[in-house]
C-alpha cells in the first residue's frame, strides 16, 4: 500500500462521544460521503484500513463517524490528530477544466503568449488562492490558480494552457 495511491481527506480533530465516535475536519469537497464504506487512518506512518460503522455530516466542514475497532474513549484518543486518506481510484473523474491537484503533477504549463513556462511540481492550497508551483530549470515560478487565467486542461498531452496577465511569471 503506497501513500501516493491515496489522497488526503482530512484530519481527526476530536472525539464526539464516549463510544468512540470521532469528528473529522474535511479537506476535500469532491466526496460523496454516503457511499464511503471504509477509510484509511495514518497510524505510526502506515495507512490502516477501517470499516465505517456510522457516518454523517456534522456542521459545515466536519464529518461525525465511527469505525470498527474504535469503540471507546481510550481507542478514540489514539487516533486524534491522525490524518485520514481514501484511495485515489475512488475519486470520481473530472472533466473539462476541473482537476484534482494530485492529477496535474508533472503537467507542462503553457502560456498562450510566453510559450512553455515549466512543469507543475505541486499546488500550494494553504493560501487564500491556490498557487501552482512550476519549475523551469532550477527556478520556481508561482502561478495563481484563477479560473479566468486557465484556458484548457489537456489530460491526453498533460498540459495546462493559460492566458496569464503580463508580468505574473516574474513575481
Amino acid at each position: 500500500m503506497n501513500k501516493q495511491d491515496f489522497y488526503y481527506l482530512g484530519k481527526i480533530v476530536s472525539k464526539y462521544s464516549f463510544k468512540g465516535e470521532l469528528l473529522l475536519k474535511i479537506e476535500s469537497d469532491e466526496i460523496n460521503f454516503k457511499e464511503l464504506k471504509s477509510i484509511f487512518i495514518e497510524i505510526d506512518g502506515s495507512l490502516v484500513p477501517f470499516k465505517i460503522n456510522k457516518l454523517q455530516l456534522h456542521k459545515s466542514s466536519l464529518l461525525r463517524f465511527s469505525v470498527e475497532g474504535v469503540d471507546n474513549e481510550i481507542k478514540a484518543d489514539r487516533v486524534i490528530k491522525s490524518e485520514v486518506f481514501l484511495p485515489i481510484n475512488d475519486l470520481p473523474p473530472l472533466s473539462e477544466n476541473k482537476f484534482y491537484y494530485h492529477e496535474i503533477s508533472g503537467f507542462k504549463v503553457i502560456d498562450n503568449n510566453l510559450g512553455e513556462i515549466g512543469k507543475v511540481m505541486s499546488v500550494n492550497d494553504q493560501t487564500s488562492q491556490p498557487v501552482l508551483i512550476v519549475k523551469k530549470n532550477e527556478k520556481e515560478i508561482m502561478i495563481p490558480l484563477v479560473d479566468e487565467f486557465l484556458i484548457e486542461v489537456d489530460r491526453k498531452e498533460k498540459k495546462l494552457i493559460f492566458e496569464l496577465p503580463d508580468g505574473i511569471t516574474n513575481l
